[in-house]
């Protein structure tokens, strides 16, 4: 889906550079001296900088000045021939860094009469309302108001935005229902609402879209059906209804969209089975119908589409096998009614990068892919598997992510040969005996980011952590460990869930631990560890979670946020833990005990 996002963020930015290509190709081919802004716009534009409090974009640092027009303006951009403010795009340059704007929208925005593109994206923190101010803009053809902070509901002007070809409001904080009046937007050709909090039905005015290419409702609260009439918008390529309330059947005239690439359903309450009809979607390339009520087979017709990559049916009803798909690199059959037995042929014998067949009741041994060179993520978790570990991950050397648990699998850890570039890695729930330094030690891939083999019989000791490690997440819970808590878990400064929990543990907590600053969770419970729970843990701020029940701990919990604020029963069951939020200590005596 990441990629899918990617390509449509794409699409909009195209539209926004061709118009303000326009501007630039007119500016270099004037003969004449440019007239300076119009005073009207720069005052406008003033106003819209005096609503933002606070920028560490910087953006707004360059607009001084009388010239909005002369080039120095960051984002403005104007008709050379009148100075007048044709565009305005405001961007973070970077998704991944820190930057943003505080504020609110002024109305003075509507006050730019040429404006023809408005993109003000991604700068977080812009609350308040849409201007309703903005309706007057009759020559707008963009409008991008996305990953902003935007709060109350869409102002149904906007359908008057006749010239309108884009609208994008994804990311923002709007509620209410989607105006019908947007459907008189005839020229639109993306429409981009997801990741709101808008609610209702889909306008039936959508029929008007005759136009649309891309449709992206994703991530909202919306209910009722989805409209048949979807299917007239026949240059529709990408449509995303997922996560919603959505419920209904899956509307057949979709199956008419001969230019439908990627359509995705899930996340909603859909019912019924997929027609036939949808070996007619000859361009489609993903569909995710994931997580809905779907009954019945998986239509023969399927195996028609030979541009489709990646099929997510998963969280289903869907019964019988899946037909043959050429051209299929990942699928996504869990949780169904599907009792396969084993892997099918055609999906051991496959070129695919991604397999997820968890909750399938497939037995006996774990596949042998015949192509494992390709594979990055393998998904078997609650089935039936009990043996072939010890040949699974030869030449899987592409392998990134692995779920085996809640199987039946019996085997020692030094049997697994693990990939180098392995990432995640979740074994939890089977019967798997042997010692952790079988997995981590001085050979353990610096990739490792994720590992979960709670639930086992797994015995031994921790092993020391060698420094350079990326993990985030242990899970090493329900066990037979033994042995203490090294000092090098400090070398984990990545780990975010640390979980010993149910094991032989002794020994103390090491004062070490405090210096993992990324650990939001952390849960040492029903163990022998003794002496007090150190108070360099005050270092560790953001910690959202911690048990250290059922141990022999003694001493005063550490007096500061959060430990004094976690419920008592996160400290209950222990030898003679005192202070907050168990009774004070009797004096200094019991509050050093432990040490």
């Amino acid at each position: 889906m990441q990629i899918l996002r990617w390509v449509s963020k794409v699409f909009l930015i195209c539209f926004a550079v061709s118009v303000f290509s326009v501007s630039v190709e007119a500016e270099e081919g004037s003969q004449s001296q440019a007239p300076i802004c119009f005073e009207a716009d720069r005052v406008s534009l003033l106003g819209f900088k005096s609503k933002i409090l606070k920028d560490t974009t910087e953006i707004l640092a360059s607009w001084v000045g009388r010239d909005c027009c002369g080039g120095d303006w960051e984002g403005v951009v104007c008709n050379p021939a009148t100075g007048r403010v044709t565009g305005l795009a405001l961007q973070r340059p970077d998704k991944e860094n820190q930057m943003y704007m505080i504020g609110t929208l002024s109305a003075s925005l509507g006050n730019l009469h040429f404006l023809e593109v408005l993109v003000i994206s991604g700068m977080k923190h812009i609350s308040g309302p849409i201007p309703e101010s903005l309706t007057n803009l009759n020559r707008l053809t963009q409008l991008i108001l996305e990953d902003n902070s935007l709060e109350g509901s869409i102002p149904p002007g906007l359908g008057h935005l006749s010239l309108l070809k884009t609208l994008s409001l994804n990311g923002n904080r709007l509620r209410g229902q989607i105006p019908p009046t947007l459907g008189n937007l005839r020229n639109l050709l993306v429409i981009t609402l997801a990741r709101n909090f808008l609610s209702g039905p889909i306008p039936p005015t959508f029929k008007n879209f005759t136009t649309l290419q891309s449709f992206d409702l994703s991530f909202n609260l919306l209910s009722g059906f989805i409209p048949d009439t979807l299917g007239k918008s026949q240059n529709l390529t990408y449509i995303d209804l997922s996560n919603n309330h959505l419920s209904g059947t899956f509307p057949i005239s979709i199956c008419s969209l001969a230019n439908l690439q990627d359509l995705s359903l899930s996340h909603n309450q859909l019912t019924g089975t997929i027609p036939d009809q949808i070996g007619s979607l000859k361009s489609l390339t993903s569909l995710q119908l994931s997580d809905n009520k779907f009954i019945g087979h998986i239509p023969a017709s399927i195996s028609r589409l030979h541009n489709l990559w990646n099929l997510n049916l998963s969280r289903n009803g869907f019964s019988d096998t899946l037909p043959v798909i050429p051209s299929l690199l990942s699928v996504d059959l869990s949780y169904n009614n599907l009792s396969l037995g084993t892997v099918p042929d055609w999906i051991k014998n496959k070129q695919l990068s991604n397999v997820n067949l968890a909750g399938c009741k497939l037995g006996g041994n774990l596949p042998k892919f015949t192509k494992p060179d390709s594979l990055s993520s393998i998904d078997l978790s609650n089935n039936l598997f009990t043996d072939g570990i010890s040949s699974f991950f030869t030449n899987l050397s592409t392998l990134q992510s692995i779920k085996l648990s809640n199987n039946q699998l019996k085997f020692d850890l030094s049997e697994v040969q693990l990939p180098d570039g392995i990432t995640f890695i979740d074994l939890h729930s089977n019967q798997i005996t042997g010692s952790l330094s079988s997995i981590i030690n001085n050979r353990t891939s610096n990739f490792l980011e994720a590992l979960d083999v709670s639930g086992n019989h797994i015995s031994g000791g921790i092993p020391e952590f060698p420094e350079g490690l990326s993990l985030k997440v242990l899970n090493i819970g329900s066990n037979k460990i033994t042995g203490h808590i090294p000092s090098s878990i400090s070398n984990l400064v990545e780990l975010e869930m640390l979980d010993i929990q149910r094991n032989l543990i002794t020994g103390t907590i090491p004062t070490t631990l405090g210096l993992l600053s990324k650990l939001q969770w952390l849960d040492v419970c029903v163990n022998s560890i003794t002496g007090k729970i150190p108070t360099s843990l005050l270092g560790i701020k953001g910690l959202k979670h911690a048990n250290f029940r059922a141990n022999r701990l003694c001493g005063e919990i550490p007096q500061g946020r959060p430990y004094n604020i976690f419920p008592g029963s996160a400290y209950a069951h222990n030898l003679c833990l005192c202070g907050k939020p168990l009774p004070p200590c009797r004096g200094k005596n019991q509050a050093k005990m432990g040490q």
